[in-house]
């Protein structure tokens, strides 16, 4: 069954939490796990594109920013994937930025859900932790 883990945010600050992501990112590919982001905002998967570029100076997550709607493949071998599309079967990490529930999630060992103080990813995200604990799917809080 899924793991899903919250990551509760203090702060709105959308650089926090893209942050947040690529640390994330960054910690899945250093235990060999390939991972998997999802957004349905071009621009967050864009803004993300470039963080994971720029977040350490000292580090490097290889990723790939696929074309929206993007089926993935395990041809496209980059440790991360950026998409608003669906996965192939080799990824093991799911990182949600998406307001829903991804149809695919349980496909995933793990599923990373980011949630920050703006108004309407918090209430997503209370909405996404329902849907989770109404199905019996194991849930972790961190707050960051």
């Amino acid at each position: 069954m899924t793991r899903i883990d919250f990551y509760l945010l203090s702060t709105s600050d959308r650089t926090a939490r893209l942050n947040l992501v690529c640390k994330l990112a960054e910690k899945a590919v250093g235990s060999a796990q390939k991972v998997f982001i999802h957004s349905d905002e071009a621009e967050d998967l864009t803004l993300l594109d470039t963080a994971l570029w720029e977040f350490r100076a000292m580090s490097f997550v290889g990723h790939t920013l696929l074309p929206a709607g993007h089926i993935s493949s395990s041809v496209e071998n980059d440790p991360v994937q950026l998409s608003s599309g669906e996965p192939g079967s080799d990824r093991t990490v799911l990182i949600n930025l998406a307001r829903q529930v991804p149809p695919f999630f349980s496909r995933f060992e793990r599923t990373l859900e980011v949630v920050d103080e703006l108004p309407d990813v918090k209430e997503s995200g209370r909405q996404r932790y329902r849907f989770y604990q109404q199905r019996g799917y194991p849930l972790q809080h961190h707050k960051m």
